[in-house]
Formats: structure tokens, sequence, C-alpha cells
């Protein structure tokens, strides 16, 4: 008997069953208490470890997605903001989206949660298994640009379509040059229905030339993300300026 469990922690080690072999003196007391069948013992243990190793999995996306925060959509004031129908974004939740190849747009003024959204459904579609990498709309660019200087686009490129889904936040922040906007054109074209995008905008569409510096450009581009695309338009007012009220930061105009 004593052979049979040195060995058997040898096995869990070897197959890197560590919940298993952290779990299993204590649970063996318990069943043998409880008169459980062997097949329920392996049943509890193996569904430990399935869950120990899923979580892991999911800490380990989350890490490596770079969000700058982590968000959830019942944190999300819908009564803060109207204008969005959370008919909408309880759709977005169900990630039907990601499996029909389909990307996001939210748009408006700087604030009114577009980056909270944006994460809190890239977190959803993480728990769901799914890859998802976000990341700063210049700072892609800017990467891209670098990739093109060393040669190594193509490379870059399928890097990135490994990800199910990329959240390009804070578009129109700051103009792209003629090589970011080409750049940028390759990328969104790389994805076109093959995989899903995401992206946050202070600009409306119609103000994408002045993004990309480039009326053809940027029609390209749009043409491509909104041919299979959700638009969240938030016009309502910035979550940091009603706490600056709120604190009595800034003066509230009188009605």
């Amino acid at each position: 008997m004593s052979l049979a469990y040195e060995r058997l922690q040898v096995n869990l080690e070897k197959l890197k069953l560590n919940t298993i072999s952290t779990i299993l003196d204590s649970y063996l007391e318990i069943a043998a208490k409880e008169e459980r069948s062997i097949l329920e013992i392996l049943d509890h243990l193996m569904e430990e470890e399935r869950r120990a190793k899923n979580a892991y999995a999911i800490e380990h996306k989350m890490r490596f997605a770079g969000f700058p925060m982590r968000k959830t959509l019942d944190e999300f004031d819908f009564k803060f903001q109207p204008s969005i129908d959370k008919k909408v974004i309880q759709e977005l939740a169900t990630l039907r989206f990601l499996y029909n190849n389909e990307n996001v747009v939210f748009l408006g003024p700087p604030g009114v949660g577009k980056t909270h959204l944006a994460v809190a459904i890239g977190i959803e579609a993480i728990n769901a298994g799914h890859t998802v990498y976000f990341v700063n709309a210049s700072t892609m660019v800017e990467r891209l640009k670098s990739a093109v200087r060393k040669e190594n686009l193509d490379e870059k490129l399928r890097n990135y379509a490994k990800f199910k889904l990329i959240i390009l936040d804070e578009v129109g922040y700051l103009p792209f040059d003629t090589e970011g906007a080409h750049c940028l054109f390759q990328l969104v074209s790389k994805r076109y229905e093959r995989s899903s995008m995401m992206f946050t905008s202070n600009k409306s569409y119609g103000e994408w030339g002045q993004i990309f510096q480039d009326q053809v450009i940027a029609a390209a581009v749009l043409d491509r993300i909104l041919h299979h695309c959700t638009t969240v338009n938030i016009k309502g007012e910035s979550y940091r300026l009603k706490d600056r009220k709120k604190y009595g930061l800034m003066e509230t105009k009188e009605k």
C-alpha cells in the first residue's frame, strides 16, 4: 500500500496534477468516512484539478491580455449613461460577435465608459476561453512601424492573428502618419472576416479621415471594420467630471 501511494505521488508530480497531489490525503480521509465509491473519488479529484487548471489558464490569459485595469459589466453604471442600450451590451456579452468574426466600436467623448465596456467584454471573452489582446491604438501603430523597419511585419501580423479578439483603445486621440495608417490598414485587412476587433474612439466615423490623414485609407479601413460591426455611440457625461462635481472640485452650471 505504501509503495502504491508513493508511486501515485510520483506520477501525480510527473503529470503535473498538482491540485490532486495537494488535496489527496485529506480528501481520501473524508471519502473513507463517507464510504464514497472509487468512481466518486476519481470524479471529485479530477474535477478539482480541472477547475484549478482552468483558473490558472484564465489568470495567465488575463495577464497576457494587457488590460489597463480589470472592470466588469456589473460595475458599469448604465443609469448614468442612458444613451446606451443595455440590451446591446448584454448581447455583446454573449460573445456571439466573436464567434461570427464581427467587430465592435465604442464611440463617444472622453470619460464616458468606452474603455470600461471594452475591457469588461474582453474579460468575458477570456473567461469563455478565448485569447484577447488590449493595446492603445498609437502603441500598436508604433509597434507595426517598428516591424516594418525590421522587415518582419508579416511575422508580426501573424502573431497578432493568434488572438481571437484585439482591442484597440483610444483611436483618434493622436493622428497616424502615412506609414502608420498603412500599417493599421494591413492589420485590419489581415483580420477581416477571420477574427474580431474592438475599437474605442472619441471621433465620429466622419472624422476618421483626420485620424488617418488620408480619406482613401480611412474609407478602406472603415469599409472592413463596419462590414460586420456593432457600433455603440455613447453621448453621456464623463464619469470623471461626475466625480469631480461630487467632491466639489468644479463648478456646475446653474439651470
